[in-house]
């Protein structure tokens, strides 16, 4: 992997967790960027996203916001996976992912625009052999069958993974934080019973209660996989990110909505659509940081547990 900065070595990374050179089976969290913002519908920037955030993982310490430290946590951070096309850099990840998912490794993947997930679900499907979820966290469904006559856009990766095997459709599904709606996809909800908590009902219900409500639909499966679009958060909070929506979710609230999630089996998350081409402060950035680095906090004390 190439250093993100110059005189910052690769251990540096992760605030300092990062172990080049181990095995998959060695690592406890496996991490890789797909930096592709080809499939983006609106404004570029995304494909910046997985250097801006290792970039700024340097500086920190390995702890969480409770005071605990994750020192022990042994990350491996493959790199980026690129290619000369969108086809290409997706049977490439598809590949990976599944040798992940074969080891049974917990793995983080840094969009990119939204579209990256896709490759992950395929990657997902393929190597297990029993049903999966999907926690889908976002201003937008991305359910449109095709956006701008695109079936790998960013606006379709929710459509493309429920035609996935072993998530058996719409119902292994959840969608949290929607205020935007495509027509197609309006189309698609009046014929299909969506599992979705808006905007609007997740300020009203609060996190706690949405966990609830997660966990009531979601907790029969044992592999369920978290995607975090960065515009999810109000733009206040993440305004480099190419198709923002008045009206998200707050930093702590999604800080809290993710903790509780974690109660539930996780193999894996992303967090996509940080473009810091477009804010100058890096919100976007600097959240999905936090992001990451709490859910590697959620994580790690589950593994104590069954240690």
């Amino acid at each position: 992997m190439k250093e993100t900065k110059d005189m910052i070595k690769d251990t540096d990374l992760w605030a300092g967790l990062n172990k080049p050179g181990l095995a998959i089976n060695e690592a406890d969290i496996v991490v890789l960027g797909i930096p592709y913002d080809g499939a983006a519908s609106f404004r570029a920037g995304a494909k910046d996203g997985p250097e801006s955030i290792r970039s700024i993982t340097y500086t920190i310490t390995p702890t969480t916001e409770d005071f605990e430290s994750i020192e022990e946590l042994k990350v491996l951070d493959l790199g980026d996976f690129t290619g000369k096309d969108q086809m290409e850099i997706f049977e490439i990840v598809e590949s990976k992912i599944g040798e992940i998912v074969k080891e049974k490794k917990f793995f983080t993947m840094l969009g990119g625009d939204h579209s990256t997930s896709i490759p992950v679900y395929k990657g997902i499907d393929k190597s297990l052999n029993e049903e999966f979820g999907i926690i889908h966290i976002d201003a937008h469904f991305d359910l449109c069958d095709t956006l701008d006559g695109n079936k790998y856009s960013h606006g379709c990766p929710a459509r493309r993974a429920t035609e996935l095997k072993n998530v058996k459709g719409i119902e292994n599904m959840f969608f949290i934080g929607i205020r935007s709606i495509e027509m197609d996809e309006l189309d698609f909800c009046k014929n299909n019973t969506v599992n979705v908590i808006n905007a609007r009902d997740f300020y009203k219900m609060g996190p706690e209660k949405v966990v609830e409500q997660v966990k009531s639909k979601m907790g029969h499966l044992k592999n369920i996989y978290i995607t975090v679009d960065i515009d999810a958060l109000d733009p206040a909070y993440a305004a480099g990110t190419g198709t923002p929506q008045f009206g998200g979710l707050s930093s702590r609230e999604l800080l809290e909505l993710l903790r509780g999630l974690f109660d539930l089996p996780e193999i894996g998350f992303d967090v996509v659509e940080v473009a810091p081409n477009l804010d100058p402060s890096l919100t976007s950035t600097f959240a999905a940081r936090k992001i990451i680095t709490e859910c590697w906090g959620h994580y790690y004390r589950k593994m104590k547990t069954k240690k």
